[in-house]
């Protein structure tokens, strides 16, 4: 549900940007999500990408269900925000936001430990690039 996420915040973000009013705001906070959820669900572009260790260790504070199922929500409730002028696309994104952090929170819950993939820029992978 995290890498959809992130291709649908940039996706619906860039969509609300031809808003003439706040919505525009709205709509680069979730490009701003997108782009973050990136390094959080992919965490080879912390070893590949040229960033400060300011944001390193912002991003290495949602390894945890209990804080990436927090963030997603946070993410949600910003784009549910925007429906305080009119209902956009934007919804899409929050909705699914609010479903991922339920998922993440339903993991920890249960006491399921984060698992992350190989695909994605896993453990196994970022320590074949050391």
């Amino acid at each position: 549900i995290g890498v959809i996420c992130i291709l649908l915040c940039l996706a619906v973000g860039i969509a609300n940007l031809f808003h003439l009013d706040i919505i525009i705001l709205f709509g680069i906070i979730c490009i701003i999500s997108g782009l973050i959820l990136i390094f959080v669900e992919v965490p080879l572009l912390l070893r590949i990408c040229p960033t400060s260790s300011t944001f390193d260790n912002f991003i290495r504070r949602f390894t945890t269900n209990y804080m990436r199922a927090a963030i997603y929500g946070v993410m949600s409730l910003i784009q549910w925000l925007s429906l305080i002028r009119y209902p956009t696309s934007l919804i899409a994104a929050a909705v699914l936001l609010l479903l991922a952090a339920m998922c993440y929170a339903l993991a920890g819950l249960k006491g399921q430990g984060f698992v992350g993939s190989k695909t994605l820029g896993g453990q196994g992978v970022a320590q074949m690039i050391v």
